[in-house]
């Protein structure tokens, strides 16, 4: 029997700021779940089960609290499931939603993602000690500089490329009145003169700490028939995972990355994904990593991403825009970045995606990834049922 078809009929965001002092992380994921809902048009009575995401639990301290959201999820006697894949787990958990109802386990599925960064702190709970090496890093930056510069020395990549993809990501994001950093008066300059944090990434060119929750409604081809506005449909999706740290590993271009990407391509029928996707939501916390990702996912050959940056093909009115939200660079409640991501895919090719709408988007790519860049997950969603 063919797998059932997957449909996003809901999306929610909370406003995503530095620090929701007025609410619990109960009243925050309530907040996403609530708005999703209403999107679909639906109540808590029509969700089969939930299926929620995290990134590590010390961020905030509270440990496993998914024990105590099932009543502020409406998952009271429901089936409720945790994931946990570090950055990328919005993706992951977006995943096992929805190959729950691709193997008709469920019909309707909650699934939602969050960070309360504001209760802890994730730069220093991010410090941790390299195998080997001496204990010089801080935060998630200290461990992606250094392959950053290796990107640079690698391809040749002039080192005004980064600016570039902060100026844009910044830009897009006073487009979305969800995203965390609203800067009204940014400019190239200003991005340029930023103080360096990390050689090569500086300040603006590396993601905020967000309070935040995206939470999406995923259903099976009944529910999508019964939608009140059009549905994203899920072409493909997939995870993959590699060591840290091995002999050989690609710390550039990760082959989990491109194993992924592959496997989402093959499920969704793309043969050339920089000429059959319209947009792309990608995971990028550091500026550099937009250049990296379009070669990873195959979009760009190896050597020749910054140049599609460089060029303006990644604007929001370019050939490929790449996060029209703002992305990662934007808003970073790091449990549901990655879902931000997928759910801004599915808006997109819903049409709903406001100011940042990419005009005739009917295919797009959402993409996640975490830890040591070990994790990876996407799915491509379009305006079509898929006809596999």
């Amino acid at each position: 029997m063919p797998k059932e078809p997957v449909a996003v009929v809901g999306v929610g965001q909370t406003k995503h700021v530095a620090a929701r002092r007025d609410v619990s992380i109960a009243g925050l994921v309530r907040e996403a779940a609530q708005a999703a809902l209403l999107d679909a048009e639906l109540t808590w009575a029509d969700v089969d089960a939930v299926v929620v995401g995290k990134a590590p639990d010390f961020f905030e301290g509270v440990m496993m609290p998914e024990l105590y959201l099932a009543d502020a999820l409406g998952a009271v006697g429901k089936p409720m499931l945790r994931v946990h894949t570090a950055g990328s787990v919005g993706g992951s958990t977006a995943l096992v939603a929805a190959n729950l109802v691709a193997a008709r386990v469920h019909g309707t599925v909650l699934t939602l993602a969050f960070e309360k960064q504001s209760e802890s702190n994730a730069m220093w709970g991010l410090s941790l000690p390299v195998p080997f090496q001496q204990p010089l890093l801080a935060g998630a930056g200290g461990f992606f500089a250094p392959h950053v510069r290796a990107y640079m020395r690698r391809t040749g990549a002039p080192d005004t490329v980064g600016s570039l993809v902060a100026y844009k990501d910044r830009r897009n994001a006073l487009r979305n009145p969800y995203a965390h950093l609203h800067e009204q008066d940014i400019t190239l300059e200003k991005v340029q003169a930023s103080p360096m944090l990390w050689d090569p990434i500086r300040y603006s060119e590396t993601c905020p700490s967000s309070d935040g929750a995206c939470a999406m409604i995923l259903t099976d081809r009944a529910g999508a028939a019964r939608a009140p506005r059009p549905p994203a449909w899920m072409h493909g999706g997939a995870m993959r995972s590699e060591p840290t740290l091995f002999a050989g590993k690609d710390f550039v271009s990760p082959q989990a990355g491109k194993d992924c990407a592959a496997d989402v391509y093959r499920q969704a029928g793309i043969a050339d994904p920089r000429r059959e996707i319209d947009a792309v939501e990608m995971y990028v916390p550091f500026s550099w990593y937009e250049p990296m990702w379009l070669e990873n996912l195959g979009f760009a050959e190896e050597g020749e991403g910054w140049k599609l940056t460089e060029s303006g093909v990644t604007e929001l009115d370019g050939d490929l825009p790449v996060n029209m939200s703002g992305g990662v660079l934007s808003t970073n409640p790091i449990g549901a970045s990655g879902m931000i991501r997928f759910a801004e895919a599915a808006l997109q090719v819903r049409g709903l995606a406001g100011e940042h709408q990419v005009d005739g988007a009917r295919r797009a790519l959402g993409h996640a990834y975490g830890g040591g860049s070990q994790f990876f997950a996407m799915w491509l969603v379009g305006a079509e049922p898929p006809t596999g």
